[in-house]
């Protein structure tokens, strides 16, 4: 069975930030965070201050995976020129997208250059207390949908259909949850695809509180999620993840297999429990028939974020900057 990495993380040198601070790599795959607190950043083998795109192929085709989708983090510090890089060095198994503070004064300049320059046809929002821009923004919480710095944005890639934004907003104890934005914008960007990060965040022993959120989606197909990290998110390391396979059943009562998409969000989850369990623990359910898995494993990733007009626009990008 093929499979795409719907949710990966490069990491070319540690420069995460958060609430917590700045993240300082310590070697053997750890960091420290600024206030104290220690975490096993990237897992044995695979690097012990990075995270290259040549380590995530190692890792891939031990389990399999065909292609990945590279997204941005603060955990790891944002990595977007060095996703441009492996892209264009591995057009045929990566995809990305490239994130930015809007808080930040010369933001625009940074959406147009990645978009209008570099090609790029998916942007990131990771906005989370936990690990996002709510953590260092914390006095100013913002919506996505009604924030004039965002929306600025949202009118700038109108212009580009097809495009993907993704989004982590975190669990409802933080002040990013925010599902019903991810549904006013769909409404108001229909050419304009969503994928909601990490099942919005599950917790099997309230199956209504995340009821509620996909509810809300229903009625617009160009909303996706990815299942990403919710074994993390469940604190589950007992394969096949009981818990988790709850949440997915939801999900699938809820939008359907067409609109969900596998992913690990490597290489900090693959830590916690093995990348080869991560990509194969669907295996061991029933969840899904065959062609439902064919889907959520591998054409929907396909479908939303290797489209062809996204592939040629990263493909004829030219750096200008990089000319002398």
């Amino acid at each position: 069975m093929k499979k795409i990495d719907g949710h990966l993380h490069l990491v070319r040198a540690i420069a995460g930030f958060n609430g917590k601070g700045r993240l300082t790599p310590l070697g053997d795959g750890r960091a420290v965070w600024d206030d104290g607190t220690v975490i096993k950043l990237i897992p044995d083998g695979s690097g012990d201050d990075n995270f290259t795109a040549e380590a995530a192929l190692d890792i891939m085709a031990k389990s399999d995976v065909e292609k990945a989708v590279v997204l941005q983090g603060s955990l790891n510090g944002y990595q977007n020129y060095y996703t441009y890089q492996a892209i264009k060095k591995y057009p045929d198994k990566f995809i990305g997208a490239f994130s930015v503070d809007p808080f930040s004064e010369f933001y625009m300049d940074i959406v147009k250059r990645y978009i209008e320059d570099l090609g790029f046809r998916a942007m990131k929002f990771e906005i989370s207390q936990g690990g996002g821009m709510h953590g260092y923004h914390y006095d100013t919480p913002f919506r996505l949908d009604t924030n004039p710095r965002i929306g600025r944005i949202m009118h700038f890639i109108s212009d580009y259909p097809g495009f993907v934004i993704t989004v982590d907003y975190g669990n409802f104890e933080q002040f990013s949850y925010q599902p019903e934005a991810i549904a006013n914008l769909a409404k108001m960007y229909p050419n304009i695809d969503f994928v909601v990060c990490h099942l919005s965040f599950p917790n099997a022993d309230h199956p209504d509180r995340l009821r509620t959120a996909l509810a809300q989606w229903q009625p617009y197909a160009n909303i996706y999620t990815d299942i990403s990290a919710i074994q993390d998110i469940e604190g589950e390391t007992d394969f096949p993840f009981p818990r988790c396979q709850e949440d997915v059943k939801i999900a699938k009562e809820m939008l359907g297999a067409e609109r969900i998409i596998w992913g690990t969000d490597s290489p900090w989850s693959a830590t916690f429990n093995d990348y080869n369990e991560l990509a194969t623990w669907l295996e061991s359910t029933d969840i899904f028939t065959e062609e439902e898995y064919a889907d959520v494993m591998y054409n929907n990733a396909l479908r939303i974020y290797f489209k062809p007009t996204a592939i040629a626009a990263i493909a004829h990008a030219n750096d200008s900057a990089m000319h002398d």
